[in-house]
């Protein structure tokens, strides 16, 4: 099943529980997303018999006051104020863990429930929060946490609820996207950079987009949704993207494929898991590399109903907002004596290395004889083939590249062969070591 496209929309004919009065809102933050959020509680009168934003907080809240809210809003920057008001509904989007998670865990015990958009504190504290929600009667959500306005939660807790999943991949970050398909056209990663910052899609420190945290706090949350399973970012396969060059593209091009930064999720079937991020050599053919610019997209792989792809905007303030709304009025249809949170709280994941695949090692040397021979003996000492060799011409020889594609081999032989390759003296550079996603894993191929 193939949803290309989509970005969630704000359901405006579904119905209220009956006899619930409007849910009162406490909107925590008023930057971007929380600016992005009144707005549409403000436009959309259609939901006014379901959604009521009631106080609005933030810190030196006297300078994010507007006058297009509703008049009766209350404005604070005291979040015992907050509480003092008793909301059905906290709405975080302040972002941050610590001091998030401490109004978030407040208010859960207080019987109030949270919708957030804070995937950094879901993925460090996602089970505790589920349990807190648990024992305390609240509901929490967190759709806006993951791919924006795509709505990959919704569809795994609910469209997709009677497969048994295996796998969940995809483009989990916009900013890296949009870069590398910018890259991908001729572009410097310096100069894809700077103009993904001057669209608003990386922040002025992009390090969280590029060295892969963001997407891995996004897998976090979609591996304790999909496999009940809770996997601490420290133990997923974290790799940035700043090494890939515009020479890489150059042999990516002549081996029939490109780079993506991918999140990757599977199951074992036993309950563990292998959990992955960053850059992957992807054949050019795939869905994910028809997918450029900041678009996200996720394939959500079931035993019994193969593979559906979900793509939409990830990121910014209105798919955010979005999402948030969604989530808000889909506790409107909850009736009122109905409690806690839409899933049990995650296990603990048990995480195990990934499968043996094939490797893309790119190499700048300083030039001289028996260099290719060191390599491909290194290789060779731990049972690893070489499949093809790769070098373009017109290079200085002080700084010359090429790329050794080698054939399926586990992760702590070529580890071990790149640390005997790395130890010879002929280098420029660090080697760029990169798996290639097999044919046969891109699920739904563009035909």
């Amino acid at each position: 099943m193939t949803i290309s496209g989509l970005t969630r929309d704000v359901p405006a004919d579904a119905a209220p529980a009956p006899g619930r009065a409007p849910l009162r809102l406490a909107l925590l933050g008023f930057g971007t997303v929380g600016q992005a959020v009144a707005r549409i509680l403000t436009e959309r009168t259609d939901v006014a018999d379901r959604l009521r934003l009631t106080q609005v907080f933030n810190r030196d809240v006297a300078r994010k006051r507007v006058s297009w809210t509703p008049a009766d809003v209350a404005w604070t920057d005291s979040f015992d104020a907050v509480l003092a008001a008793d909301p059905d509904v906290i709405v975080e989007v302040v972002g941050g863990v610590e001091t998030a998670g401490t109004w978030v865990r407040r208010a859960l015990a207080r019987g109030i429930s949270v919708v957030t958009a804070n995937k950094l504190l879901m993925a460090a504290h996602g089970p505790e929060l589920m349990t807190l929600a648990v024992e305390h009667g609240a509901h929490l959500r967190f759709e806006a946490a993951v791919a924006g306005g795509v709505p990959v939660i919704d569809a795994i807790r609910s469209g997709l609820a009677g497969d048994r999943f295996t796998r969940v991949a995809g483009i989990l970050n916009g900013t890296c996207n949009y870069i590398l398909s910018r890259m991908e056209s001729g572009e410097s990663m310096a100069g894809a950079l700077a103009d993904a910052q001057l669209r608003g899609f990386a922040e002025a420190d992009p390090s969280s987009d590029v060295d892969g945290q963001d997407a891995t706090a996004k897998l976090v949350l979609l591996a304790g949704v999909a496999f009940g399973r809770h996997v601490p970012a420290a133990q997923v396969a974290t790799a940035s993207i700043r090494r890939i060059d515009a020479i890489d593209f150059q042999y990516a091009r002549r081996l029939g494929r490109t780079f993506r930064q991918l999140s990757i999720v599977e199951s074992d079937g036993s309950g563990a898991l292998r959990a992955s991020v960053g850059p992957v050599l992807v054949p050019a053919s795939s869905r994910f590399a028809r997918n450029t610019g900041a678009q996200n997209l996720i394939l959500i792989t079931g035993r019994h109903g193969g593979a559906t792809a979900l793509s939409g905007e990830g990121a910014g303030g209105s798919p955010t907002a979005v999402a948030v709304v969604s989530d808000l009025l889909a506790l409107s249809r909850v009736p009122a004596n109905v409690a806690g949170p839409m899933e049990r709280p995650w296990e603990p994941g048990c995480v195990i290395p990934p499968h043996a695949t094939a490797y893309y090692l790119r190499f700048v040397v300083r030039d001289r004889p028996g260099i290719l021979a060191a390599i491909t003996t290194a290789l060779a000492r731990y049972d690893i083939n070489v499949d093809a060799v790769l070098q373009e011409r017109g290079f200085p020889k002080d700084q010359l590249p090429f790329v050794v594609t080698v054939e399926p081999c586990e992760v702590p032989a070529l580890t071990a062969a790149m640390a005997d390759v790395q130890a010879e003296g002929f280098h420029a550079e660090p080697p760029l070591v990169v798996p290639v996603l097999p044919e046969e894993d891109d699920a739904a191929p563009v035909q």
